[in-house]
């Protein structure tokens, strides 16, 4: 089956052609630039974006994949969680071409379709080797969660954030280090040459539930750092060392957490998905601690927000027989805990 899968959950504008695993085209409009003045997603603006690409974005998509629309055998689009004006832009143009072609509809949680990102791989590329059951850690700005996948649409949540999600505190980190948005990469950037045992920062371990993360005192450490160190009075190699130890702090809860995930489960499969699960220090630790652990991880590309996991997810849905009716509607608050063999 060929999907066209529709994304537009917060700044990115993309539409994907998934035929089984193979990514046809996916073409992803940023909308840095746009956002970048203001240190961060501006929700109207970031809405008004994808009402002027959408269009053009699905016609590169279904032009790229060399696939006329009424070849294909379903819709899929984000219909939740993510900012809801842009989540009806997406919406708004999948059911009218679904109406119009009288193809099947599937709503997606933005979440599975991180989820099911490192099983997609292009035409001459080698299976991937993933495969159920699995731990998954999804880390990006607006989610931070450790899941049990034991099979496609019957997922156990084990943790998730209580307050701010990791790519969030990076972009919050990054802002009071001077850094330019989205903060991950900046922090990342200025950590190179760093020492990363510098600043002893706080870690989150939490006695509650263990998988569960919290980074506002993380957040709040750095504030008091600078309060006692300003930037303005601080050597570069020390502003190095300053990221390096910040950035350390975030990747270190997130592996520690996973890790200890997988050992509680049993599973042998790790896999890591989401914007955040772009940081090679975060992979590097991984790889380092994973022992017998099976590591499964995106191309870097299919890490950020894009069209080719959502066709994914879609397909698997529409393979077990679930599609969505015409009353469907953006969902941007979706739990994670209501994915379990849902029918949208």
């Amino acid at each position: 089956m060929k999907i066209l899968g529709i994304e537009t959950s917060c700044d990115e504008t993309s539409a994907a052609v998934v035929e089984q695993e193979i990514v046809h085209s996916n073409v992803v409009q940023g909308q840095l630039e746009l956002h970048a003045a203001y240190g961060g997603v501006v929700p109207e603006l970031a809405s008004r974006a994808h009402i002027t690409h959408i269009s053009a974005v699905v016609a590169a998509a279904l032009r790229q994949a060399n696939c006329e629309a009424r070849a294909l055998d379903g819709i899929a689009v984000t219909v939740g969680p993510g900012l809801i004006g842009g989540l009806l832009v997406g919406l708004t143009v999948a059911k009218g071409m679904a109406i119009a072609m009288a193809k099947p509809l599937i709503g997606i949680h933005h979440m599975e379709g991180h989820l099911m990102s490192p099983f997609l791989r292009a035409a001459h590329e080698p299976m991937p080797g993933c495969d159920f059951p699995f731990v998954a850690l999804l880390v990006s700005g607006g989610h931070t969660l450790l899941l049990y996948a034991q099979r496609f649409g019957h997922y156990q949540l084990l943790g998730q954030t209580r307050d701010d999600a990791a790519g969030e505190a990076f972009d919050k980190g990054a802002r009071m280090l001077g850094l330019p948005y989205p903060g991950g990469p900046s922090i990342a950037a200025l950590a190179m040459g760093g020492d990363p045992t510098a600043i002893r920062f706080p870690r989150a371990w939490l006695d509650r539930n263990r998988f569960d993360f919290s980074f506002s005192g993380l957040k709040t450490s750095l504030r008091t750092h600078l309060l006692n160190h300003p930037l303005e009075t601080t050597p570069p190699q020390a502003q190095r060392d300053l990221a390096a130890s910040y950035q350390e702090a975030l990747v270190d809860i997130l592996a520690s957490k996973a890790l200890a995930a997988c050992r509680e489960v049993g599973s042998q499969r790790l896999l890591v998905a989401g914007g955040v699960g772009a940081n090679q220090r975060l992979r590097t630790l991984l790889q380092q601690r994973a022992e017998r652990i099976q590591l499964l991880v995106p191309p870097l590309p299919l890490c950020t927000d894009n069209g080719a996991m959502i066709a994914l997810a879609g397909l698997h849905r529409l393979t077990l027989g679930q599609q969505s009716d015409w009353s469907l509607n953006v969902r941007p608050r979706w739990p994670i805990a209501e994915l379990n063999d849902h029918s949208s």
